[in-house]
């Protein structure tokens, strides 16, 4: 079998010659491929025999020693059995994964506990569905028959005898029964192997990273993933690589994440279909996202031939027309087998969302009506190399903006008819509850308590159409304050926060918790439909994309190309920083090569997920390349605040985020403060001076001669105008799940303060802050560029067509002011229940 390293061209390459191949890379990497392809196929293979020699014949030298300690030279003993149960794990990708569920999880009983109950969960159902059926008297607990001997009706009167209960099942509940012992056995069998395979992560937390349960709720994972890397420079866990970096292990755990997370940015997923009489309907169920990792990933027949290999087949040209129709067919398969099954999984998931919410809607009706983030809205917004505690910690912080900016929203036709509603339903209430408190036989009426129920749900669907008196209208700033935590917004919503279209689109990642839950139920009928008319047409484009956008890494196996985050081969050229004379010599269409575009993503997915990846691993050594990207980023943000600080030039990207910023809360408005109105430091100086060599600073330049509109404006907040930046920046601290408690150093918050290297190592993070600032003002670059560029192409498009007869556009709308406070904050009670479904796991975007 050949190397599971393949060479994977771009498509220029592919365009000149789809059979040429690189003579330079075969020759220089034939030697590493070939022990990459024998550590992958054989797991005992010659290298590892090597090495278990090597390490029994220096053990065997030493036995002759007694103090070794004596002869001056530190010698670092690894036990025999923990040497061989480490060295070489075949398979490093489920067991990252499970490390990491097990961090997640908080250890081996918790774990052990959740899966015995999920398997009694289901048993139970099962029990109390045949019970319910076939072991009760309904009659006589209707009352329609009278109880025997006596007045009262007891549990003897209602329960049937076990015997008798057997005797009155039919055929049909022998085969439900016989079909649900299989799938419990399964289950049961399922169960046993997570228990074994976890009880060996407890052994390898407690042995090799010295780590007990006791204690494992004391250490974040980026704790655990250090001390994982020192074990792999022990032990060598991947005998590919002397050591792992963090990217490596990210990838481990996020392989086929992230290839799930460039789909979704290529629109490759199926999103967005029609159903009759209803429309266009945006949903990505849970249901969905199984069976698209089951097609994609792990099924058989899928373009994965194992978890870290694509098929060797993927890297030949001529073969695309074959492997699409093998994957239709794939698609097609699955989809029936999901129609056939689909009146089962809907009863199963009616059943069990119904026992997970009875409660909840029993005692806080409104549940329903609060909001969650959906999976499209999740796998949307998601960067690459974001772990699932990651993505949520970022999505909650936005979770306030987001409910105060859809709840702003109102319909003033159905707020009469839902007060006219909640008047009558109330009246009613009252009316029965009334008559009740004088005689309790009114209760006992019959569908009383029906009617009860119906009213209270109609107040408290009436209540949530009915707008806050007290609201304050600021669409704009509350989807800035969006922007800045969940970072992904389409460029088209910026000024368009008030219209109807952006809050329609926008609730499509923020939905209602009933919405989510009819869309999870119904999604059994729906999920086959979807797969054969929306998702098997694109057979052709998902197998050009797994040929296109993978490659191999040494020690880590195929992963998505644009999870390595390169920005010099994925990055948006809307996205990258360039000179006015690099804008100003493109060609007149102003659009950039076509080519260059097919290989980025689009919203800056590349960029923005490598400034949040080194701002939660610091310690990763990072490429050339993407150093250059990240200084560059932090100078240019330098020069334009030195250049707004010594000029009368207006609103530079810089001041806009930064006012933007400024509007997120009370500690953000501070730093934007603190930023805004420290003084400039000779190396800020420097900065700007190389990029920008004509700008004239006078001797007073650090004193901050000159301040702009947007400065006064800044500064006039009455928020820590003498707070300094070190103060401020004190009040923004970053969970400690997310990263290392001390934030890397060279940071852009840092750059624009003006604070020394030594500050980073302190105990505090500004982690979050920094990349909400990054987020912003990154945005307000790339939006720079394309008016820059839309400026260029109608210009040139003047000049062919000579003097122009249409009126002159308007000027732009300004952007969101820095008016405004962020308001009361108010506490959101939600529930996790029901959040993942016994027949699927829990699959999560």
């Amino acid at each position: 079998m050949s190397s599971p390293n393949i060479n994977y061209r771009s498509l220029a390459e592919e365009a000149a010659s789809p059979f040429l191949e690189h003579p330079s890379s075969t020759t220089k990497t034939q030697d590493a491929k070939e022990p990459t392809a024998a550590a992958h196929l054989d797991p005992l293979g010659d290298r590892a025999r090597e090495l278990e020699e090597l390490d029994h014949e220096q053990d065997t030298e030493h036995e002759g020693e007694d103090t070794p300690r004596n002869s001056g030279i530190m010698i670092h003993m690894v036990p025999e059995t923990g040497r061989a149960r480490w060295n070489h794990i075949e398979n490093l990708d489920s067991f990252f994964s499970r490390m990491y569920q097990y961090q997640q999880k908080h250890g081996f009983r918790v774990i052990v506990l959740d899966e015995v109950l999920q398997v009694l969960e289901f048993g139970f159902v099962v029990w109390l569905l045949t019970f319910v059926s076939h072991c009760i008297r309904h009659d006589v607990l209707f009352g329609d028959v009278p109880p025997k001997n006596h007045t009262k009706t007891t549990l003897d009167d209602v329960i049937i005898p076990t015997g008798e209960c057997v005797e009155r099942m039919g055929w049909f509940t022998f085969l439900v029964l016989f079909i649900a012992a299989i799938y419990l056995g399964i289950r049961l069998l399922k169960m046993v192997y997570h228990i074994t395979q976890f009880a060996d992560i407890r052994r390898f937390y407690n042995t090799a990273l010295h780590i007990d349960d006791a204690d494992l709720d004391n250490f974040t994972w980026h704790e655990v993933q250090q001390r994982i890397r020192r074990v792999q420079a022990e032990q060598h866990m991947c005998i590919d690589k002397e050591s792992l970096t963090e990217l490596d292990i990210y990838h481990r755990v996020l392989r086929f994440k992230n290839y799930l997370v460039a789909l979704m940015n290529k629109q490759l997923l199926p999103v967005r279909f029609h159903i009759p009489l209803i429309g266009e309907v945006v949903s990505l169920s849970r249901g969905m996202l199984f069976n698209i990792d089951l097609i994609l990933f792990r099924g058989p027949g899928s373009p994965f031939q194992n978890n870290w290999q694509l098929r060797d087949e993927f890297a030949v040209r001529s073969n695309q027309t074959e492997l699409a129709q093998r994957l239709s067919k794939l698609i097609l398969g699955v989809a029936l087998l999901n129609l056939l099954l689909a009146p089962v999984i809907f009863i199963w998931q009616l059943i069990y969302f119904s026992f997970s919410y009875a409660n909840i809607l029993r005692k806080e009706p409104s549940a329903l009506g609060l909001r969650t983030w959906s999976n499209y809205g999740r796998l949307y917004l998601r960067h690459f190399n974001e772990l699932d505690h990651e993505l949520d910690a970022r999505l909650n912080r936005a979770y306030e903006y987001a409910d105060r900016y859809l709840s702003s929203f109102s319909s003033p036709l159905a707020a009469v008819i839902a007060r006219n509603l909640l008047f009558i339903s109330g009246g009613l209430l009252l009316l029965i509850l009334g008559l009740g408190i004088y005689e309790e036989h009114v209760f006992q009426v019959e569908h009383v308590l029906t009617i009860i129920a119906v009213l209270t749900a109609v107040g408290v669907v009436s209540r949530a159409l009915i707008p806050d008196e007290n609201l304050i209208w600021c669409p704009e700033q509350l989807m800035t304050a969006i922007l800045a935590h969940v970072h992904y917004l389409p460029s088209e919503w910026r000024q368009q926060a008030h219209t109807a279209r952006v809050r329609q689109e926008f609730s499509n990642f923020f939905q209602f918790k009933a919405g989510y839950l009819l869309s999870e139920i119904f999604s059994p009928f729906v999920t086959p439909f979807v797969l054969i008319f929306v998702f098997r047409p694109k057979a052709m484009e998902l197998v050009r994309f797994f040929r296109t956008f993978t490659v191999s890494v040494r020690g880590v196996g195929n992963v998505c190309s644009f999870a390595q985050m390169d920005v010099r081969k994925h990055g948006n050229p809307d996205w990258q920083l360039t000179s006015e004379l690099e804008e100003m010599t493109r060609p007149a269409g102003g659009q950039p090569p076509q080519q260059q575009m097919q290989q980025s993503l689009a919203g800056g997915k590349t960029e923005m997920s490598l400034v949040r990846f080194t701002l939660n691993n610091p310690e990763w050594q990072m490429p050339k390349e993407a150093k250059q990207f990240l200084r560059g980023v932090r100078e240019h943000a330098v020069g334009e605040l030195v250049e707004a600080k010594t000029s009368v030039i207006q609103g530079n990207p810089l001041t806009n985020s930064l006012i933007s910023f400024g509007t997120i809360g009370e500690e953000y408005c501070s730093i934007a403060n603190s930023v805004l109105g420290a003084q400039l430091t000779p190396q800020q100086l420097e900065i700007s001076q190389s990029l920008r060599p004509g700008l004239g600073l006078g001797p007073a330049s650090g004193a901050f001669p000159v301040a702009g509109s947007d400065f006064r404006q800044m500064l006039q907040q009455n928020l820590s105008a003498s707070v300094g930046p070190l103060d401020s920046m004190r009040r923004l601290r970053l969970s400690r799940a997310e990263g290392r408690l001390e934030g890397p150093s060279d940071t852009l918050l840092y750059g624009l303060c003006g604070l020394e290297q030594r500050v980073g190592r302190t105990p505090l993070n500004v982690g979050v802050a920094d990349m909400c600032l990054s987020a912003l003002y990154l945005h307000e670059l790339s939006q720079q560029k394309r008016q820059a560029r839309q400026s260029r192409i109608e210009e040139a498009e003047d000049e062919r067509s000579g003097p122009s007869t249409w009126p002159p556009k308007p000027p732009g709308a300004p952007s969101a002011g820095a008016s405004g406070a962020s308001g009361s904050r108010h506490t959101v009670i939600t529930s996790k229940a029901a959040e993942s479904t016994p027949l699927l796991g829990s699959i999560r975007s």
